[in-house]
């Protein structure tokens, strides 16, 4: 199962197991069972600590489960966790082995302090780029608290179950056998969703902080860039973001950051965060803005309300919120999504094998995107509003050479429809006749580009007629101490070293501030 540069991998994470464990495998005669049982016998060949049983009795075959010795920890994997997952896996393993996980103490105390009966199960694609590190937050929460338990399930291997509980997205969580959340999560989010007090606790401590000489509201390439390089200066810097990494989190394939030839984004989020905390910067996660008050007087203090009630004060404020995935804004969509309507094809595009469907947008990410669903759907309408598509001419080229793409100019997309709560179809009209037209279609990938996140801002500063933030050449808006980077901004060309560049030059443009007023 394992070539030979894998195997010298994993041979080397399993001599960090500490502890005995069992991997409990329940088979059948199927081919994927043959596939699972090969990589297991690998795997518990490499440690002395691991000991195969393959007289597993659980109803999903091919599974297995990882089980310390005296202990009654349940993580059980109903796949053949290779592809994206295979880090997964490896951490599954030395975590169950005994090894330490590199999550903040204060994280595993909470998962660990959780009261009552949790039975988890993840639906998940190997192919799916956000899976991954919501299937690590659930195995480690299983490792560390007996009361919780965790499946891993792999959506291809276990088709017929997707469709009875009509999952077309994911990473998808059920608890307790009712939808618990889709999409990407954390484990923070995770254990706040279950721990009711948790957003009472955070509002009182915050509520506690002293003024910051500069508080940046926003986690991504902009904030992160801004928090480095206030610490540097020696000034009290606080971080306030809902998701650290912000969209960057969402990114598949990051190859133009230069210095750094490839990677993806959730190991670039990662990294942003990493390079943060080697300075005395406070990061407050989670949090999620919702309101800004001038400061009363010149060189007064400048206010940010978050949703929980909590305020954090600043003698100078960066505002890096981002963007997010713009919608149609039709009919139908916040009804069928996760249901047929979906936004990234890398994730959830192995859900529709077989399958017609649809992706809306003629800009590099459209085409991108339809060029890749074309090896795995049966059929790809591309739509696109204008009358010529947006991308790249070589990205062109390329998806009409395909035989099973169309491609449909002049369109106004109007309705998504469905039927028993599963999208089957959306209707467009035709821009040059004002023909109704309709594609009948499983699923659809919404690709029209961002929208900034600035609605909480709305007539607290000026903004673009887009609903960017207007800043001048030093990242100054129009509100004196207040300061704007990255893909929230006006600044063209919204790309992540840029965002990163926007916000070193913010950062300095607010001590500059700071040190004249």
């Amino acid at each position: 199962m394992l070539d030979a540069a894998l195997k010298t991998q994993l041979q080397g994470y399993l001599d960090h197991v500490k502890l005995p464990f069992e991997i409990i495998a329940s088979l059948d005669k199927s081919a994927s069972s043959d596939e699972m049982r090969e990589l297991l016998e690998e795997i518990s060949g490499m440690s002395d600590k691991i000991t195969l049983r393959t007289d597993g009795v659980d109803t999903r075959t091919p599974s297995f489960l990882l089980r310390r010795t005296g202990t009654e920890q349940s993580l059980r994997f109903a796949a053949i966790p290779l592809g994206h997952e295979f880090t997964s896996l490896v951490l599954a393993l030395l975590w169950t082995g005994g090894h330490p996980p590199k999550v903040e103490q204060a994280q595993q105390d909470a998962v660990k302090a959780l009261d009552g009966e949790y039975d988890f199960e993840i639906y998940m694609s190997l192919t799916c780029h956000n899976c991954p590190d919501v299937v690590q937050a659930l195995s480690l929460m299983s490792v560390l608290n007996p009361r919780i338990r965790t499946t891993v399930v792999d959506g291809g291997l276990y088709q017929a179950e997707v469709e009875a509980r009509e999952i077309m997205a994911v990473p998808s969580v059920y608890l307790n056998g009712q939808h618990f959340i889709s999409g990407r999560v954390s484990l923070e989010e995770i254990v706040a969703k279950l721990d009711t007090g948790a957003a009472a606790r955070d509002a009182k401590k915050l509520d506690a902080e002293e003024p910051y000489d500069m508080l940046i509201v926003g986690g991504g390439p902009a904030g992160a860039a801004a928090a480095v390089y206030a610490a540097r200066k020696g000034i009290r810097t606080g971080v306030a973001a809902e998701r650290f990494g912000g969209q960057v989190n969402d990114t598949l394939g990051i190859e133009n950051y230069i210095s750094v030839s490839v990677t993806d984004g959730p190991k670039f989020a990662a990294a942003l965060e990493g390079h943060v905390k080697d300075y005395k910067v406070d990061i407050h996660n989670l949090q999620r803005a919702e309101k800004l008050t001038p400061a009363a007087k010149p060189g007064g203090l400048i206010e940010v309300e978050l949703a929980n009630g909590a305020k954090l004060k600043g003698k100078t404020v960066i505002l890096s919120t981002g963007a997010r995935w713009r919608n149609v804004g039709v009919p139908g969509e916040a009804e069928y999504k996760n249901k047929g309507v979906a936004y990234c094809p890398h994730c959830d595009g192995p859900l529709f094998k077989g399958k017609p469907v649809a992706v809306i947008g003629g800009g590099n990410s459209g085409v991108e995107a339809a060029i890749d669903l074309a090896g795995i759907v049966k059929h790809v309408t591309l739509i696109e509003y204008g009358d010529q598509l947006r991308a790249d001419a070589v990205l062109v080229n390329k998806a009409r050479s395909l035989p099973n793409v169309t491609i449909i100019t002049n369109a106004q997309t109007t309705e998504f429809t469905g039927a028993a709560g599963k999208l089957n179809g959306l209707n467009y009209t035709d821009r040059v006749t004002g023909e109704a037209k309709r594609v009948e279609v499983d699923g659809c990938f919404v690709q029209i580009g961002l929208v900034p996140n600035t609605e909480w801002l709305r007539g607290t500063l000026e903004l673009s007629k887009h609903g960017e933030i207007i800043v001048d050449a030093k990242g100054a808006t129009s509100l004196p101490g207040v300061f704007a980077a990255g893909d929230v901004t006006t600044v063209p060309f919204k790309q992540i070293i840029i965002a990163a560049g926007d916000g070193a030059k913010a950062a300095l443009g607010a001590f500059d501030h700071l040190m004249r007023s």
